[in-house]
């Protein structure tokens, strides 16, 4: 249970049930349960929207849902994907592009990408306030991060990704892909699963890209994985409108 808290307190703005650090082995226990933070997530926006479209059309929908997406994740996968940018397109050489990534600072590749990335995602809102994928999205994000901790090498000695990477072991990463796969299925059938297979060549391709830029991934490529799946899946579903 306290790898189960451990996973919402550290991916949501969830109160904090256990009031202390959690240790670098609960820490990578924690990772077999993000897709449920990722489930629970899907919960609250899904209903959000329901409840908004009663009162606002869909343009004003998409604005506060997105809102909250940033707001219960306390933006850290947001964060990362700004930094990933930064460091991947802003830097000449792998230690470059890693020094670049732990500056705290947005550069221009950093706001150029995390606007696209919200105008993406506003778009895609707008499509389908209340449909599966709305739901489906945050839980195939969090599969990805799980799996990019338990299957890639960690590019830095020491912090909280290395620590969960030490501790994740193929357990995690199993249970990870079938709560993951069996959600999919529950929530939005053979769509689902497309989405399951969509956020499998998201990973692969995402994290390929990243190893050839720097010699590991790092908590920032974890936040940048998991913004690009949750995207990929909901242009999946908007998309599937027009067939």
């Amino acid at each position: 249970m306290i790898s189960f808290i451990a996973a919402f307190q550290f991916l949501t703005i969830s109160p904090a049930i256990v009031r202390r650090m959690f240790t670098a082995q609960e820490m990578g226990r924690a990772v077999g349960w993000f897709p449920l933070v990722g489930l629970a997530l899907g919960g609250v926006f899904y209903g959000l929207a329901g409840g908004l479209n009663l009162a606002f059309p869909p343009l004003v929908t998409a604005v506060f849902v997105l809102a909250a997406w940033l707001l219960l994740t306390r933006a850290l996968h947001f964060d990362g994907f700004l930094d990933t940018c930064d460091g991947l397109f802003g830097g000449f050489t792998p230690e470059r592009r890693l020094e670049i990534m732990r500056d705290s600072r947005v550069g221009a590749f950093g706001v150029a990408g995390g606007g696209l990335l919200l105008l993406a995602k506003y778009a895609a809102l707008v499509s389908l306030p209340h449909l599966p994928g709305l739901a489906l999205a945050p839980v195939m994000g969090r599969w990805v991060l799980a799996m990019a901790v338990f299957a890639y090498p960690y590019a830095r000695q020491k912090g909280l990704g290395r620590d969960m990477k030490d501790n994740a072991r193929w357990q995690q990463a199993a249970l990870a892909t079938v709560l993951s796969a069996g959600i999919s299925w529950a929530v939005a059938g053979w769509m689902g699963l497309l989405a399951f297979a969509l956020s499998g060549a998201v990973l692969w391709l995402g994290a390929g890209f990243i190893l050839r830029r720097i010699p590991g991934l790092t908590g920032d490529s974890y936040g940048a994985l998991c913004e690009m799946t949750e995207l990929a899946v909901l242009l999946l579903f908007a998309g599937s409108l027009s067939l």
